[in-house]
């Protein structure tokens, strides 16, 4: 996983009210926090923040921090691991960082992505993917952004399983290696239904409609 540049600030406003002129100046409130370390409050760009996010396949970025204005202008490695959404509008409300040393294994969720055009796809079957995402462990500049599968040789009835995926040296998926990822199925012909019984076009018994005799008069 590749670091990339991200410039930090020391936070100084605080509070409800302190976070709301954050943001009015188009930042973002953050904290970085690591196992070694005390937690500390920042404050990023929103612009910086869309941006990192807009050039990466990944929900989980690394990334080397400048802390700037009064922060000394240390370098610090950190692992981008969460953003807060407003629940409505979508604005970024909050950045979590966790800072780790460039020789540290530390596990995270991957998404796989399949690549290629299967041959089952092409005469008529349905590729399945039944697993999005899955657990690696390993040195953090080791691990990758993403997994990607070659589907193209895939049949219908062929599977890829976790063994079958593959992975920088050193990283290791945290997985049973017999689960599917991918497999390429034949589609269901669905069977047409059977009306019931006393529904339209349902093949139910004429009803027999009997002339009413006229009753004898009095």
């Amino acid at each position: 996983m590749k670091a990339e540049s991200l410039v930090v600030f020391p936070r100084t406003l605080k509070k409800r009210i302190g976070v709301k002129k954050l943001r009015d100046q188009a930042r973002v409130p953050a904290v970085i926090y690591g196992s070694k370390t005390e937690p500390q409050n920042l404050e990023v760009e929103k612009k910086d923040i869309m941006g990192l996010y807009s050039r990466s396949a990944s929900d989980i970025l690394l990334v080397e921090l400048t802390v700037g204005e009064g922060g000394g202008d240390a370098k610090r490695l950190a692992i981008l691991q969460e953003l807060q959404h407003h629940p409505l509008s979508g604005e970024i409300l909050h950045v979590d960082l966790r800072e780790v040393a460039p020789d540290e294994e530390v596990e995270i969720s991957v998404s796989i992505e399949p690549e290629g055009d299967a041959e089952g796809v092409k005469s008529g079957g349905v590729l399945d993917q039944s697993l999005q995402k899955v657990r690696l462990r390993g040195i953090v500049t080791a691990l990758p952004e993403i997994i990607t599968a070659d589907v193209s040789a895939l049949k219908e009835g062929d599977s890829i399983h976790i063994k079958d995926l593959v992975v920088p040296e050193g990283v290791k998926i945290m997985a049973d290696g017999s689960l599917t990822v991918f497999s390429v199925t034949t589609p269901m012909e669905e069977e047409p239904e059977k009306p019931a019984e006393g529904e339209e076009g349902a093949m139910a018994e004429p009803e027999v409609i009997r002339e009413k005799k006229p009753q004898a008069e009095e």
